[in-house]
């Protein structure tokens, strides 16, 4: 049965924006106690690796605690900083957690050619055969939502248990005539402006109505808009130009179709960046397991700003 739909309970409300990347008000980040880490955790060695994908390029992964596995894969122009929040909850909660950081961002190698979706799709298959991972739970984030997408509409879902897509750019971003509701060109061709004039700058505006620190009564956090730029900063601004376009331009239809596991979706519906309408709300009628949770007022980053919601979600989920 295709597409469930549940609504989650704000944490604090928000405004709707209906114009993309316009100024937004955000949701309070509330932090749940977390259990001490076991102090004779097995695996703390495998706290910061490396492994060379199909072209040799050099990836950098964080891989902690045992159990179950679960994946997580970045958006633009992060890296698996990220998912601290959401590392450090469920790998204290007994689940093996494992983040990389996609070629030309964060710590990964800075490759002129390859930056393209297929390649960040064998990259992530690179990584779970190099790890051997089975029954794996993938999470992706905006990018990283359609990384996940392509990677099973490549890679099948042989190592795969489920998956979930936060704030996830599938089915496709670009507004054509057969996704009348997606966003313009000239939105993207700012974008790849921005990080051609001065990209740093770029980030730190981005930053504010990506976690909608623009909306009335916002609680701003200047350790995030930095978090944010510095993660951004970090990558290389070849590997951030060209992935514009594969979150923007590629279209993911055919790959939601493949999921053929159980997915969860979870996304804002004050999501400035990747709106809800064109995403999520179709990419849960297109994926024959998914349903569909919607946060209320919820920014695109919601991993950071509704943490502690995300975090029980995303328990809930691996443990159903």
């Amino acid at each position: 049965m295709r597409g469930s739909l549940l609504t989650a309970t704000p944490e604090t409300s928000g405004r709707r924006c209906d114009a993309p990347f316009a100024i937004a008000n955000s949701t309070r980040c509330s932090v749940l106690p977390c259990p001490r880490l076991p102090s004779n955790q097995p695996d703390q060695e495998r706290a910061m690796n490396y492994f060379n994908s199909t072209d040799g390029t050099e990836i950098f992964y964080k891989d902690w605690g045992t159990g179950t596995p679960v994946v997580f894969s970045h958006g633009w122009p992060l890296c698996a900083d990220a998912w601290d929040a959401q590392m450090l909850f469920l790998g204290t909660r007994g689940y093996r957690v494992i983040a990389h950081d996609r070629r030309g961002h964060g710590r990964s190698g800075q490759t002129w050619d390859g930056n393209h979706m297929d390649q960040y799709a064998d990259d992530l298959a690179a990584l779970l055969n190099h790890l051997d991972l089975r029954g794996a739970v993938l999470v992706g984030h905006s990018t990283g939502g359609g990384e996940v997408a392509r990677y099973i509409g490549r890679h099948g879902t042989g190592r795969v248990a489920k998956a979930v897509l936060i704030g996830a750019v599938p089915p496709i971003m670009l507004k054509t005539n057969d996704n009348p509701g997606g966003l313009p060109i000239d939105v993207f061709d700012g974008l790849r402006a921005g990080v051609v004039n001065n990209r740093s700058q770029l980030y730190k505006d981005l930053a504010v109505p990506f976690y909608n620190f623009n909306r009335p009564g916002a609680d701003v956090s200047q350790g995030t808009i930095d978090a944010f730029q510095v993660q951004g900063l970090m990558g290389s601004i070849k590997g951030q130009f060209d992935c514009i376009r594969e979150f923007s331009e590629v279209d993911y239809t055919e790959d939601l179709k493949k999921i053929d596991v159980p997915l969860l979706i979870l996304h804002g519906d004050d999501d400035q960046i990747v709106p809800i309408d064109a995403s999520a709300r179709r990419s849960v009628e297109i994926a024959p397991n998914a349903r569909l949770k919607i946060y209320p007022g919820g920014s695109h980053g919601m991993a950071t700003i509704n943490a502690s919601a995300v975090n029980l979600d995303l328990l809930d989920f691996l443990q159903s």
